[in-house]
Order: structure tokens, then C-alpha cells, then sequence
């Protein structure tokens, strides 16, 4: 599951490095700006800082038949 997280998160980071708007990928924004993006079955939160062209990945939550 982190290692899908990590491939995805970097994936935003390549598309941000392109000039792509990634405030607008995935599902949101929630409270706070949070976004939120499937990976392998499970889901996690990240919120985008584009002035200070990081993004934060938030919470990791596994597939319910792993919790």
C-alpha cells in the first residue's frame, strides 16, 4: 500500500513539474483543502501547496480487509 502511495505521490509531483493543476485531482477538496485519491484498494489524503510546490500526503487508509 505505501509503496502505491509513494509511486502516486510521485506521479502528482510529475505532473505539478509539468505545469499541470493537481488542486484538481482526485476527490475534494474536504475541510481544510484535503484531497482525496484511491491506491490499491484503499485510499489517502493529501493536501497540494502550489506556492510552496509541495504536496503532503496525510493519512494512508489500507483496504478494509486489512484493518
Amino acid at each position: 500500500m505505501v509503496a502505491e502511495v509513494e509511486r502516486l505521490a510521485g506521479q502528482l509531483v510529475d505532473l505539478a513539474g509539468m505545469g499541470a493543476d493537481i488542486g484538481t485531482v482526485g476527490n475534494g477538496p474536504r475541510p481544510g483543502g484535503l484531497r482525496r485519491m484511491d491506491a490499491a484498494g484503499g485510499w489517502f489524503f493529501f493536501l497540494v501547496t502550489p506556492r510552496d510546490k509541495l504536496i503532503v500526503v496525510v493519512r494512508i487508509m489500507p483496504p478494509f480487509q486489512s484493518v
